[in-house]
């Protein structure tokens, strides 16, 4: 098993920070929630676990998330066809950088680090919430003005600098099979609406850095249930 990055024990001093992200969340998350279109069986509850598997997957093997909800959207035919996710600003919320996120972006108390909370919305459906902490001074002029004065999400303001992404932490807020399934507990008997599912699905933390290694933006990211807002597989029985 690989070991976690020696970042991440700074993640634990995160706890206000992440305190404060979830309760904005609570406000938005009577705006997100949908009807869900899964059956609730126990096959749609084995697909659903394995679909957002594959998606945490794929968001933890790439640098930008925007890029890769980019890609699900039209895999999944979230939206018309050619639709970008588009950054909805959250504006009047502004949580200062505290001394962790600035130990997470090696700068000192004096450094300016700019804020943003966004919606990353896939045509009409929300598919993430994002707080992100940033350095100004690693990126252009040209990306602080389009990321001051625009709602371009941040990943693609910031594509050309070629950053990577280092995982801090990944959370499975939710799971449609109960602890144990995989070694012979039962699975839920089927139900006779549609599987419920919570506001949010997964939690990530996360720090982009420059090709050097440099960090310039701290990430909290929370992906809600519209991720699965497409009908359940129909998988044969044989």
């Amino acid at each position: 098993m690989p070991s976690k990055p020696p970042s991440f024990v700074r993640m634990i001093a995160l706890g206000s920070s992440v305190a404060i992200a979830l309760g904005a969340q609570t406000a938005t998350a009577q705006e997100m929630s949908a009807a869900s279109r899964w059956p609730d069986t126990p096959t749609s509850r084995l697909e659903a676990l394995a679909i957002l598997q594959t998606l945490n997957a794929d968001l933890l093997s790439n640098a930008s998330a925007t890029l890769t909800l980019d890609r699900w959207c039209a895999e999944h035919k979230l939206a018309p066809e050619g639709s970008k996710i588009v950054a909805q600003r959250v504006r009047g919320q502004d949580k200062p950088a505290d001394d962790s996120i600035r130990k997470l972006l090696a700068v000192g108390p004096d450094e300016p680090v700019a804020y943003r909370r966004v919606r990353l919305a896939c045509g009409d459906r929300i598919l993430s919430e994002a707080d992100n902490w940033y350095v100004p001074a690693k990126l252009t002029a040209e990306m602080n003005k389009s990321l001051d004065t625009s709602d371009i999400a941040f990943g693609r303001a910031v594509q050309a600098l070629n950053f990577t992404r280092t995982n801090l932490s990944a959370k499975l807020l939710w799971s449609p099979l109960p602890q144990g399934w995989d070694a012979g507990a039962d699975l839920p008997p089927s139900g006779a609406g549609s599987l419920a599912l919570p506001p949010f699905l997964l939690e990530h933390h996360a720090v982009l850095k420059l090709p050097d290694g440099t960090p310039f933006s701290a990430l909290i990211e929370s992906y809600t249930s519209r991720v699965l807002d497409f009908p359940a597989p129909h998988l044969s029985s044989q």
